[in-house]
């Protein structure tokens, strides 16, 4: 991807919503609610700080996170849909 975010804003990846039910009931796409995982494609450089300093953000390209439902604003980049939101729309990052 050929996008780079400013500020402390970040780029994301939906990750795909589970298409059947633990008990394999099969959910039609438009019963689907959008998925509100997302992989990390890139961040900003960061916001500074009252003296000036650049304090960088806390999630890295490739972190899996958590978002609210309506973060963000969906834009097409190279053809791909993503999501643009700040650092602090994300509630929290998966770890493995």
């Amino acid at each position: 991807m050929k996008f780079r975010p400013l500020h402390d804003r970040v780029v994301l990846r939906r990750i795909s919503a589970e298409e059947k039910t633990k008990g394999g009931i099969i959910i039609p796409d438009t019963a689907q609610e959008k998925p509100q995982e997302g992989e990390v494609v890139a961040v900003g450089p960061g916001i500074r700080d009252d003296k000036g300093n650049l304090m960088a953000l806390g999630v890295t390209a490739g972190d899996r996170v958590i978002f609210g439902k309506w973060s963000g604003t969906e834009i097409v980049v190279d053809g791909e849909d993503v999501l643009i939101m700040k650092e602090s729309d994300i509630m929290g990052v998966i770890e493995n």
